[in-house]
């Protein structure tokens, strides 16, 4: 038996509803949205004014080449730790709430800038920074 095989039907999409969909939308959006025209956008802008802020006393540690240390432009005696941490108490005053400011060279040792970091860590400064400089 040699059965018939059915002929297919072409496939084909009808874009009709699709098109009346898509203009309901546009519609909707149309009388749905209102639209305001801004003439400017309101800022409030700061302000600058010509007070002079009050100078907060700094230590600064200076580092130079040699590994040698200087505390507010005052030499030290020796460049071991304990003349540092002995140094930082004696010009803050015991007073660790005083910005410190480390200063070194680009030839300045590492090992100089890392003790003097860890001296500073040990007494407790909690406002530190680190600047470079060229030092003479």
């Amino acid at each position: 038996m040699n059965f018939p095989r059915p002929q297919s039907e072409e496939i084909s999409i009808n874009l009709t509803p699709l098109i009346d969909v898509v203009f309901l939308l546009l519609i909707f959006f149309m009388v749905s949205t209102t639209f305001t025209k801004e003439t400017q956008l309101k800022v409030d802008l700061p302000q600058a004014t010509t007070e002079q802020v009050a100078q907060v006393d700094m230590l600064e540690i200076i580092i130079k080449a040699d590994g040698s240390y200087a505390i507010n432009d005052k030499a030290l005696v020796n460049a071991q730790s304990k003349t540092l941490r002995a140094a930082l108490l004696k010009e803050s005053s015991g007073d660790l709430t005083t910005p410190l400011k480390i200063s070194a060279d680009a030839s300045t040792p590492h090992q100089a800038v890392i003790t003097a970091m860890d001296v500073a860590a040990n007494l407790g400064f909690s406002q530190l920074s680190l600047t470079t400089r060229e030092i003479d």
